[in-house]
């Protein structure tokens, strides 16, 4: 029987599928019983530390009420205002934490070589688990409430499936490549036809493309790399039009470091997005799709650039459910690798 207490939780493909089966039929009855009004106070008295190196909305506030809903407290850190900014290392933040609560929970996502190896680095020092918020490879916590959407809107047998997972175009920021990176690697672990489009430039890591080929391959899906937007979206189940980073231009960002090179690097990937403002998610692109197929996004989504307002508001778009089911996942994943100290 799968266990997962005092386990972290960096990337799903650490976890077995009867691990994520755990987390899973975890989240659906945290779900029901958050939604009958019965109380579920597993984790009384703990305390989960928040480490936040980029901003955040939902991945915030689904721990920080969903550690109060599970009878304990969450702790906001941002990390500009620790002692992190002045050097101290992960190993030592780590082994200080978690000498005075019972989880950490970590967001380090902007830059690629940096947020996973920080987690890891931390986790080796800790005693207690380590959660990853979203890093540079994956967002584990994003990925786990998609797949639990799709399994609420077409059912736990996801097998034959076909999700889109495309890039599209947004003005506002670089983002990260974790979302598609985490889809990738997780869909394909449950039989889905996963294809990934993406423009010239746009590569995902490589371990995380490796990754997917094996998965689908181990569970009867596949897996394909196209760079036409209309072709992915053909015939798809489910479509997740979401924008990333230049791979090399975001890979380049480790070596800025002065506030005018990074400001200078960002100015490079918007101008390079600005090449592609045709691959956006409208009405149009709904339509290659089939007719009882789904729009998905993380969000927050770039409206008008990433998706039109017709789509995200439409009625194939499932955004707000997907985005509640960020509070049960997450509180299904401390419940189950938390664990209380003995006195």
């Amino acid at each position: 029987m799968a266990n997962l207490k005092g386990r972290d939780y960096i990337e799903t493909n650490d976890l077995t599928r009867d691990e994520l089966d755990l987390l899973l039929d975890t989240t659906t009855e945290l779900k029901e019983k958050f939604h009958r009004g019965e109380p579920t106070q597993l984790l009384p008295h703990q305390t989960a530390f928040l480490l936040f190196f980029d901003k955040s909305t939902r991945t915030r506030n689904a721990f920080e009420a969903g550690m109060t809903q599970l009878g304990g407290h969450a702790h906001f850190l941002d990390a500009d205002v620790t002692q992190i900014s002045h050097g101290e290392t992960p190993a030592d933040t780590g082994k200080i934490l978690s000498s005075m609560g019972h989880g950490i929970c970590i967001r380090h996502d902007l830059v690629l070589n940096q947020g996973n190896r920080y987690m890891r680095e931390m986790a080796e020092a800790s005693d207690v688990p380590i959660i990853n918020m979203q890093c540079d490879v994956d967002h584990p916590t994003q990925t786990l409430a998609d797949l639990q959407t799709l399994r609420e809107h077409f059912g736990t047998d996801l097998a034959g499936k076909k999700i889109a997972v495309s890039w599209a175009f947004a003005p506002s920021y670089a983002k990260p490549l974790s979302v598609p990176q985490g889809l990738i690697t997780l869909m394909t672990r449950y039989g889905m036809n996963v294809t990934l489009a993406h423009p010239p430039g746009y590569n995902l890591v490589g371990r995380t493309l490796e990754a997917a080929k094996a998965n689908a391959s181990g569970s009867g899906g596949s897996f394909e790399i196209v760079d036409d937007m209309d072709a992915a979206f053909e015939d798809a189940d489910i479509v997740y039009p979401k924008s990333w980073g230049v791979y090399d231009l975001m890979l380049a960002r480790q070596n800025a470091n002065t506030k005018e090179e990074i400001a200078e690097n960002q100015q490079e990937c918007l101008a390079m997005n600005a090449k592609y403002k045709d691959w956006i998610c409208d009405e149009r692109r709904m339509k290659l799709a089939k007719k009882s197929a789904v729009y998905m996004h993380c969000l927050p989504a770039d409206r008008g650039s990433e998706v039109t307002d017709a789509v995200i508001d439409g009625p194939q778009s499932i955004v707000f459910p997907e985005a509640e089911n960020r509070l049960h996942t997450a509180k299904a994943i401390m419940s189950c690798s938390m664990r209380e100290r003995p006195f």
